[in-house]
């Protein structure tokens, strides 16, 4: 039996215990992380050259020993240091960061405009460039010399992606999202293409006539984004032959109006504004 004193004493200590714990678990739980990607360089040049053209800053730049470079823009780092031995940036898989904001399409085209600015046009192919931003969509890429993907996801973007098409489609209509994750998330068109192609030959006879119009718009604008353009005139002869109501037409026009918002991302050119002459009054 536990006498007064030794009551006491596991009290005490049980409240010192408390207190120890409540303390640790406050200092050790407050949130004010912050994480900072640290990416592969391949090329100190390079990589400065492509930043600061979109307007990045170099925040630190160290080249010996070794390589150190902190770049910001608006809220936010991107810290790199020496590539490994063997590092291919053609691959583009080396390294990754996910920047999360509230919405995607004033970061694009802030990209964009200083892309444009800086060479004259949108580097949309090769590396480095930035993937297209379709209107309503939640994320983009951009790509840069040593093959590192930097990707602006909107914070409201779904979880979870249901490869292969929504599994409340069917046929043509399930190819076409599917393909649509393809092109938005995997930035891979050409598989996009793939995939529609093989399901209007599979679907073509069984198929409502919106979705094989939404699946011939779907390939000119695929074919427009690898810049393929054999097939397109033949596509835009079979859409036409689709007869559609007025409101399935609508819907065709407006996945028609993506290749011509596609076309004049792809070809305008960035035009420096006439200086002002200056006021003689």
């Amino acid at each position: 039996m536990t006498d007064r004193g030794d009551a006491r004493w596991l009290t005490l200590a049980g409240i010192q215990t408390g207190l120890w714990l409540r303390g640790m678990t406050e200092t050790m739980t407050e949130a004010n992380e912050t994480t900072v990607p640290v990416l592969p360089c391949v090329s100190v040049d390079e990589t400065l050259a492509f930043y600061q053209a979109l307007g990045f800053e170099v925040v630190y730049k160290q080249v010996k020993p070794y390589i150190y470079l902190a770049l910001g823009w608006s809220g936010f780092e991107l810290h790199f240091g020496k590539a490994p031995e063997g590092l291919d940036p053609s691959k583009e898989n080396n390294g990754g960061a996910l920047v999360m904001v509230d919405a995607a399409a004033p970061y694009h085209a802030a990209f964009t405009q200083a892309m444009r600015q800086a060479y004259g046009k949108v580097l949309a192919t090769g590396r480095p460039r930035i993937t297209r931003y379709r209107q309503g969509a939640s994320r983009f890429t951009l790509i840069d010399p040593s093959g590192n993907s930097i990707i602006f996801i909107q914070r409201d973007e779904p979880i979870k992606l249901e490869y292969g098409g929504s599994k409340r489609l069917e046929g043509l209509a399930k190819a076409l999202d599917n393909a649509r994750i393809f092109s938005e998330f995997k930035h891979d068109n050409r598989t996009a293409l793939r995939v529609i192609r093989a399901a209007l030959r599979k679907y073509e006879s069984s198929a409502p006539a919106v979705d094989r119009a939404l699946a011939l718009a779907t390939l000119i604008e695929l074919a427009t984004a690898l810049d393929e353009h054999d097939t397109i005139d033949e596509w835009r002869e079979q859409l036409g032959a689709i007869q559609l109501t007025d409101a399935e037409q609508r819907q065709v026009d407006d996945r028609l109006h993506n290749t011509d918002d596609l076309r004049l991302w792809l070809t305008r050119q960035y035009v420096k504004a006439p200086k002002k002459d200056a006021d003689t009054s």
